[in-house]
């Protein structure tokens, strides 16, 4: 059986994904990036080689994307994680229609990619590693409040008064802010639900410079946060489509492209 994979390597996460020849998704695993990007790429490609009961051989082509996509040297090809979040969305996505925006948030940064209706990337944008929009912002934040970043959705559901606003664009400033509403005695849930609608404010100005065009497609580990969700949708004043594993979209589009690349052999 020949079979492909993508692996992002981000900056917070190593995301693979295993396909067939028929597009179906054989196996897929998420581990954390570490300080030895290639070192933990190879080892968790090799542990789900082995969960799924596939050899080596099996893999005919490999494509890495992602912050540390050169790094990975078993990989037949590199490309962007601009292009292969594109392919995934379209293909994850189907179920929704035709996918016309994508909002991507992950560790270090949030993306917006605007698609036309063929599913080519038209225009993209992307926020300063600084800002107080992305993952990591959402990690630092949750352990300041001393709660689990699983828990933000939980805690922004039992919000009842109005969300505290959030002004800072840079993590440590928002970080400082967070210390001081805490300080001032605020509940746990409003500065959560706060950091959300912050956070939706900021991925909506980003995602404005390049369209929002329906389908609008969310991926990235936060769009597991049913918190945040609901912020952006409230923000927007229209549904998001968020697949069922949106943490690997970019994998699974630089998979589809090794298939590709494998074909065209």
């Amino acid at each position: 059986m020949n079979c492909f994979a993508g692996i992002d390597i981000g900056s917070t996460a190593i995301k693979i994904v295993i396909i067939n020849e028929k597009l179906e998704i054989l196996g897929s695993k998420i581990a954390g990036s570490g300080s030895m990007f290639y070192k933990y790429a190879k080892e968790n490609l090799e542990l789900l080689l082995k969960e799924i009961d596939l050899k080596k051989e099996n893999l005919k082509y490999i494509v890495s994307t992602g912050y540390g996509r050169k790094l990975f040297k078993e990989a037949d090809e590199t490309i962007s994680e601009i292009t292969a979040n594109a392919i995934g969305a379209r293909y994850a996505g189907k179920e929704f229609g035709t996918i016309r925006t994508i909002i991507n948030l992950g560790g270090q940064d949030s993306k917006a990619i605007s698609l036309d209706e063929e599913g080519n990337v038209v225009n993209f944008a992307m926020n300063d590693r600084c800002a107080a929009g992305t993952g990591k912002f959402l990690d630092v934040a949750a352990a300041k409040l001393e709660i689990g970043v699983e828990e933000l959705g939980e805690y922004h559901f039992k919000s009842k008064g109005t969300p505290l606003p959030i002004n800072s664009t840079c993590a440590v400033f928002a970080e400082s802010e967070i210390i001081s509403l805490l300080g001032n005695e605020h509940k746990v849930e409003d500065i959560v639900a706060g950091i959300h609608y912050s956070i939706a404010k900021r991925i909506i100005r980003l995602a404005k410079k390049v369209g929002l065009n329906d389908v609008i497609y969310f991926d990235g580990g936060p769009a597991l946060n049913k918190g945040l969700v609901e912020a952006i949708e409230f923000e927007l004043g229209r549904r998001l489509a968020i697949p069922k594993n949106p943490q690997i979209t970019t994998a699974l589009g630089a998979a589809i492209l090794a298939k590709e690349a494998y074909e065209e052999l």
